[in-house]
């Protein structure tokens, strides 16, 4: 998820390493914090690879900046991982969150439907946090205020998200 940021966001703009890992903290970062530890290596892998490009400017104090920009194999790259994400990034909310944010970048609206039919096929499969028997739980099932507030803030979520889902792919499958 990590790369898929980082491509994201350069798609948008070139930026210096410190405005990228504050719009990736801005993103997920509540939830799965990046450290320098991980960023900067995920960084010189895409550069490495060519998918990168990085040049010096002079720093708005003292010290250089150095700029990072998409090329067109990491624009491409990025369109790849927007048309075919991983299943965890389909079921994982967070991750889902961050294919989201940049499936705008994804020309083709049909191929953006698809994606987010994937997500919608796995929140329509039925599941809870807890199960008996191999059966899910329900709400009004739990006999624990608590979990009960879980699931019932899980579906309140997850049938706006599916309302959501319904009418973007709606729109998206209307002719251009």
């Amino acid at each position: 998820m990590l790369e898929l940021s980082i491509l994201g966001f350069l798609a948008e703009q070139p930026l210096h390493g410190y405005e990228l890992k504050e719009r990736i903290k801005a993103l997920s970062g509540h939830v799965r914090p990046v450290s320098d530890g991980a960023l900067y290596p995920a960084i010189a892998r895409l550069v490495t690879a060519g998918k990168l490009d990085q040049h010096t400017e002079p720093g708005a104090s003292a010290a250089p900046r150095r700029i990072l920009s998409l090329t067109a194999e990491g624009r491409e790259d990025l369109l790849e991982r927007l048309r075919h994400p991983k299943e965890a990034q389909i079921t994982d909310h967070v991750r889902f969150n961050t294919v989201l944010a940049f499936l705008r970048h994804l020309p083709d609206r049909r191929e953006q439907a698809d994606v987010l039919r994937r997500r919608l096929d796995f929140l329509e499969t039925p599941s809870s946090f807890f199960y008996d028997d191999g059966e899910p739980v329900r709400a009004e099932e739990t006999g624990d205020l608590f979990r009960e507030g879980m699931l019932r803030v899980a579906r309140a979520t997850g049938e706006a998200e599916r309302a959501w889902l319904r009418e973007a792919i709606g729109l998206l499958d209307q002719p251009s």
